[in-house]
């Protein structure tokens, strides 16, 4: 492995994000055994509505928050192995003038270490890319499952019999705009989210403020 190569995937490590975004999208599937109508025209008929996944979970200010906390989270687990990638970075530049200076030896000596440290930082650096991949999985399905058991109950209150979910996970292939349920659905959870989590809310805008600058 080659030590810009090392260098640039570590760099890929700490832009990792919470990419639940296109992956919760599979949440359209569950969706469909909820169901839609609002308008309940007769007696025996079903109340139906759709609920626009991708623009759900994707407005949704609690995945925004969550995002956000991990790429901070994943910055700082990063940190330890960047401050080695770029400690062998700066040996492995001044090798070969040392290696001029110090002799065959020393310099066929320097290099196996050189190598030897390279491999582990490859194996450093995998072993901190599945754990990254790991921790944000284990967030995507908790926050899947939160949002899906919300439905479930909007569902139940507001007696609807079907609740579909299009976007990328499509269930329904047409359906009257009458039927959107997406912009009221994510107006009331980010209205309880800001409720509860006001503050975290705050601190994204603020961080997003911060990096346009």
């Amino acid at each position: 492995m080659k030590t810009l190569e090392l260098i640039t995937i570590f760099t890929k490590i700490l832009k990792i994000k919470l990419i639940m975004k296109k992956a919760l999208l599979i949440l359209g599937i569950a969706f469909a055994m909820i169901s839609c109508n609002k308008n309940e025209q007769a007696t025996g008929s079903f109340k139906t509505a759709y609920i626009d996944t991708a623009k759900l979970l994707e407005g949704y200010e609690k995945f925004k928050v969550e995002d956000e906390k991990f790429k901070v989270k994943s910055q700082e687990m990063g940190r330890p192995l960047e401050a080695k990638v770029k400690a062998f970075q700066y040996e492995a530049q001044n090798f070969q003038a040392n290696a001029q200076q110090k002799g065959q030896a020393w310099a066929q000596q320097k290099g196996a270490e050189l190598q030897q440290r390279e491999q582990q930082l490859g194996v450093e650096q995998n072993a901190l890319i599945q754990q990254l991949q790991q921790e944000s999985a284990q967030h995507r399905d908790s926050l899947i499952e939160e949002v899906r058991n919300y439905i479930k109950d909007y569902g139940k209150k507001e007696g609807y019999d079907y609740i579909y979910g299009t976007g990328d996970a499509a269930s329904v292939l047409y359906a009257k705009e009458s039927y959107d349920l997406t912009k009221d659905l994510l107006k009331k959870l980010n209205k309880e989210f800001a409720a509860i989590n006001g503050t975290e809310t705050k601190k994204v805008e603020a961080t997003k403020e911060e990096e346009k600058k």
